[in-house]
């Protein structure tokens, strides 16, 4: 395969700010056709990426253009048909987070797409963050990772529910700090949970222990009414800890010493380009990889209803209920 060619179903901020640059810069895609129903964000995106074919009916599009995979870049609440649509045209599909509002969706999406022998993926971008993937390799070095946590901290005072109530904020959003203990610790076993509506009436505060199948500890912090977005990570093993800022950068504690290895988060990527640093451009590669090499991505449809299967069991095991 020389190229592989791309439709993309979405022109709006986030797919032009991580998405579009991602899959202009590689060599070996073309993007031979965009679609929205937006007259001005079509034409506009279309003209910065120099795509000739613009549609805003998809199921035309995807019908007329001859492509390898569909990018899907819509709100959750919209999501869902357009998936369902492309996986039985036998299309490979990219996905942001959250791979649907509930995790029955994601499974059905995840049983379409086995059905039709296609590969997918959702963009749980802080996986393929350059600074955790060294991070979470050198801790690994060492051994088993015995705890690790996240945390995801963000000020909405006032902001009201996510698409107006479509989706709450835990499977929406925080869904980015569960995926990502699922990739540190692994698979879940046991959990507990709290959660709360804090200055709203909407559940805004999302904290949870979880017990790992290798017997390491999870701990998820959430909460939108606090000062500002801080988002960390923690990765311990035995005689080494890792403290992960992805937007700035990692500091890697061992055997005791003052001292940390510093791994600066734009050193590590290469590039102070956002998309670059911050794993939008690592999870375009690898998928576009994956297509080209006829295999799943990591973070494919039926590993994404691990993670809003999660979600749902954090719902389920709240104490004091």
């Amino acid at each position: 395969m020389e190229k592989v060619n791309v439709a993309v179903i979405g022109a709006g901020s986030l797919a032009n700010a991580v998405h579009y640059p991602s899959l202009a810069e590689f060599d070996d895609v073309e993007i031979a056709a965009i679609c929205d129903l937006n007259e001005e964000r079509l034409k506009k995106t279309a003209e910065k990426f120099q795509v000739e074919r613009t549609y805003k009916d998809y199921k035309k599009m995807v019908s007329e253009v001859d492509v390898d995979a569909v990018y899907i870049i819509m709100p959750p609440h919209h999501l869902f048909d357009l998936v369902i649509h492309c996986l039985k045209s036998k299309l490979n599909v990219f996905i942001e987070k959250p791979p649907g509002v509930v995790a029955e969706q994601t499974r059905n999406m995840a049983l379409t797409a086995e059905k039709n022998d296609c590969l997918t993926m959702v963009g749980f971008n802080r996986r393929f963050i350059p600074v955790m993937v060294e991070a979470k390799r050198l801790v690994e070095e060492r051994g088993p990772i015995l705890q690790c946590a996240a945390t995801f901290y963000k000020n909405s005072i006032g902001a009201g529910p996510y698409y107006d109530g479509a989706i709450d904020i835990l499977s929406c959003d925080a869904v980015h700090a569960v995926d990502t203990l699922r990739w540190i610790g692994g698979e879940v076993t046991a959990v507990a949970s709290d959660i709360r509506k804090l200055h709203a009436d909407y559940d805004n505060s999302f904290n949870a222990l979880l017990k790992f199948e290798n017997g390491g500890t999870g701990f998820l912090l959430t909460n939108w009414v606090v000062g500002k977005r801080v988002h960390t990570f923690e990765m311990h093993a035995k005689g080494i800890s890792a403290f992960v800022d992805a937007n700035d950068k990692a500091v890697i504690y061992s055997d005791n010493k003052e001292e940390g290895q510093i791994l600066k988060t734009q050193e590590v990527a290469g590039s102070p380009e956002n998309h670059k640093f911050y794993g939008f451009y690592g999870e375009n590669r690898h998928f576009i990889d994956c297509v080209e090499q006829k295999q799943m991505p990591d973070t494919n449809f039926a590993d994404a209803f691990k993670t809003m299967e999660l979600v749902g069991r954090i719902y389920g095991s709240q104490i004091g209920i």
